[in-house]
C-alpha cells in the first residue's frame, strides 16, 4: 500500500506527516517525534478504539489519506538534523554499497576455475599490491587485468564474473588452457589446475610491476615483487665424505619456502626445516665420484609477505601421476621466522623481535582492561545531578586521570612505535619492503579438497582484519578501522562466489588428515611496529 498523507494535532498545532501502512506503528511514531519533539516512550497517539500500540495492526485502524490523529505527550528538545544527509541502501550505487556493507565479494566459477578464484582472493590479502597496481602505468597485460578485477570486486556487492582475467591468464600461461581429457564430446571442458602453480605464475607475471615507497607512490628502479614478496636464501653445501673439501656458498632469490611432509611431520616448522636441511648427491671434484653432501639453507632476507608452500602432491612412478599426501600438518597462525634465518640476520632482528613480543602482551592486556571498564561503566547507574553541577557560572576543573587509569591508546602506541623504531637495524630500515621484525601473522590460505592432484576443489581463506584492520602501506603504525575489534581473529571463507564467516576456532579443521580441505598455500604478513 502506498504511503498516506495524514495530519496530527498536538498542543493546538496541526502537522503534516506521512503514514506508511506497510511499516510498523513505531515508524509512524518516529515521524511524529520528528515534528513534535514528543519522545516515543512518552507519546500517545489516539486512534479508533484507543491508543496506538507498537503491535497494532494497521488494517484494524484502517487509516485514510487526510485523516487527523490526536497526539498527547510533553515535548522535549527537537531532534537535531544529522551532520551528513542520511543515505539509504536503496539510494546507493554499487560502489557506495560495497564500502558500507564491507563484506568482500566472491568470484563465479567458470568451469574448473576454483584454483584461480582461490589464488586471486588470497593475493587480495596484500594491500600494497593493490596500491602498486593502481599507481603504476603502463602495466603489462596480466597485471592490468588483475588490477581491473580487484577494482571490480571493490565496487560491487554481487559476485564478480572474472571472465576477462581468465582469458588473459590463459593467454599468458597456455598450460591453463588445457582441456579435460577425461570427458568427451559435449561434456568436455577445461581441466582443473594446480592453485600453487597459479600462484607462482601470477607472481612471476607481476615481477615487472614498479615498486612503491612508504607513501604508496611508484618508485622507478625498484620492482614490487622484489620489495615485498622476494626473500634471499643462503645455501651452504658441504661434503659429508671429505672434510678437506671446502664448503660452497651460494645465494638465491626465492618467492616461497617449502614445507616438506614425511611420515614424521606433524608441524609446519618441522616440514620447513626438513626442506632447509637436506642431503643431496652430486659429483665431487675432490673425490672424482658421486658423493653425499649436506645442504643447509637459511634466509638472509625476509620479505614483508612470506609464502609457504605445503608440498602435498608428489609424483608416484608406480601409478604414473601425482598423488596427494593426506597427513595432518598443523600450521601456525603466528610464525617466528628467526628459526630459519642466517645468524647475521637473526642478530639484526632479535632486539626488535623480542621487544615487540613483550609489547603485544601489554597491548592485549590493555584491551582486556578497556573492555572490562566499558562493561562496568555501561552497567553502573548514572550519577545524580548536584547543585554544583547545575551552576553554569562556576568554572570546572579539568578532568584528570585517576590513579591506575589507562591513557588514550594512541599515546601508548606513539611511545611504543618510537621505542621499536629505535631498535630496528639501519640496514633493514633502508630495505623498504623487507620484514624488520621477523615475526609474522597468517593472513591468507589456499586449501585443496579431495584425494587427487588433478581434481578436487580449491578454496581461499582471508583473515577479516585484512579488510578491516587498516591498510597502511607496509605500515609501521597500521591501526584497525574504527569499530573493528582488534581481538576479532575470524576469517572470510571464499568458496568461489559463496562468501561466509569462518571462525578462528575452525582453522584446525583445514590442516589435513583426510580428503577434506587441507592447507596448501599459506601467506604470512610481517608484523608491523604500530
Amino acid at each position: 500500500m502506498a504511503p498516506l498523507a495524514v495530519h496530527i494535532k498536538h498542543a493546538g498545532k496541526v502537522h503534516d506527516v506521512e503514514l506508511d501502512p506497510d511499516l510498523p506503528p513505531t515508524a509512524f511514531k518516529e515521524a511524529v517525534y520528528q515534528v513534535t519533539g514528543v519522545p516515543v516512550d512518552r507519546m500517545k497517539v489516539m486512534v479508533k478504539g484507543g491508543v496506538l500500540k507498537d503491535d497494532t495492526d494497521w488494517k484494524k485502524v484502517a487509516p485514510k489519506a487526510g485523516q487527523t490523529f490526536m497526539v498527547i505527550g510533553a515535548a522535549g528538545e527537537l531532534p537535531k538534523p544529522p551532520e551528513k544527509p542520511v543515505v539509504f541502501l536503496e539510494d546507493m550505487n554499487e560502489s557506495e554499497m560495497a564500502q558500507v556493507l564491507a563484506m568482500p565479494v566472491g568470484l563465479r566459477n567458470l568451469g574448473n576455475t576454483c584454483y584461480m578464484n582461490a589464488t586471486v582472493q588470497a593475493m587480495r590479502a596484500i594491500p600494497e599490491l593493490r596500491v602498486a597496481l593502481g599507481t603504476s602505468s603502463p602495466l603489462d597485460v596480466l597485471p592490468k587485468a588483475l588490477r581491473d578485477l580487484y577494482n571490480s570486486m571493490s565496487q560491487t556487492t554481487e559476485s564478480v564474473v572474472p571472465a576477462s582475467f581468465l582469458t588473459v591468464l590463459r593467454q599468458v600461461v597456455p598450460q591453463f588452457s588445457e582441456l579435460d581429457r577425461s570427458k568427451a564430446g559435449m561434456m568436455s571442458g577445461y581441466a582443473q589446475q594446480d592453485a600453487e602453480e597459479c600462484w607462482s605464475q601470477i607472481t612471476n607475471a607481476l615481477k615487472e610491476v614498479p615498486g612503491i615507497d612508504d607513501s604508496g607512490c611508484s618508485v622507478s628502479g625498484k620492482k614490487f615483487v622484489d620489495q615485498f614478496m622476494t626473500g634471499e636464501m643462503r645455501r651452504e653445501l658441504k661434503c659429508d665424505e671429505d672434510e678437506n673439501e671446502p664448503p660452497t656458498v651460494s645465494t638465491e632469490r626465492v618467492l616461497k619456502i617449502e614445507c616438506n611432509i614425511s611420515n614424521t611431520t606433524n608441524y609446519m616448522l618441522t616440514g620447513i626445516m626438513d626442506a632447509l636441511n637436506q642431503k643431496v648427491e652430486k659429483n665431487s671434484s675432490f673425490l672424482r665420484r658421486e658423493a653425499i653432501y649436506s645442504q643447509t639453507s637459511r634466509m638472509s632476507r625476509l620479505p614483508s609477505y612470506l609464502t609457504v608452500h605445503v608440498v602435498r602432491f608428489l609424483w608416484r612412478r608406480d601409478i604414473g601421476k601425482k598423488a596427494k599426501i593426506m597427513r595432518k600438518v598443523k600450521f601456525a597462525t603466528e610464525f617466528d621466522a628467526l628459526d630459519i634465518v642466517t645468524p647475521e640476520l637473526a642478530q639484526k632482528l632479535t632486539p626488535v623481535s623480542r621487544r615487540l613480543k613483550e609489547i603485544e602482551k601489554e597491548r592485549a592486556e590493555r584491551r582486556k582492561v578497556r573492555k572490562r571498564t566499558k562493561v562496568a561503566q555501561s552497567s553502573a547507574p548514572a550519577p545524580s545531578a548536584s547543585r554544583s553541577d547545575m551552576n553554569v557560572d562556576e568554572p570546572q576543573a579539568a578532568p584528570t586521570a585517576a590513579p591506575g587509569e589507562l591513557e588514550e591508546e594512541d599515546a601508548y602506541r606513539s611511545r611504543e612505535l618510537a621505542e621499536l623504531e629505535g631498535l630496528v637495524d639501519p640496514s633493514l630500515k633502508e630495505d623498504f619492503g623487507c620484514s624488520v621484525t621477523g615475526l609474522y601473522d597468517l593472513v591468507a590460505i589456499v586449501t585443496h579438497k579431495g584425494a587427487q592432484a588433478d581434481a578436487g576443489h580449491y578454496m581461499g581463506f582471508v583473515k577479516k582484519s585484512v579488510f578491516h584492520g587498516g591498510n597502511a602501506v607496509n605500515g609501521s603504525a597500521s591501526r584497525p578501522e574504527q569499530g573493528f575489534d582488534e581481538d576479532d581473529e575470524d576469517w572470510y571463507k571464499f568458496d568461489d562466489d559463496k562468501v561466509s564467516i569462518f571462525p578462528k576456532e575452525k582453522l584446525g579443521t583445514i590442516d589435513g588428515g583426510g580428503e577434506d580441505s587441507s592447507a596448501y598455500v599459506l601467506l604470512y604478513k610481517s608484523k608491523t611496529l604500530g
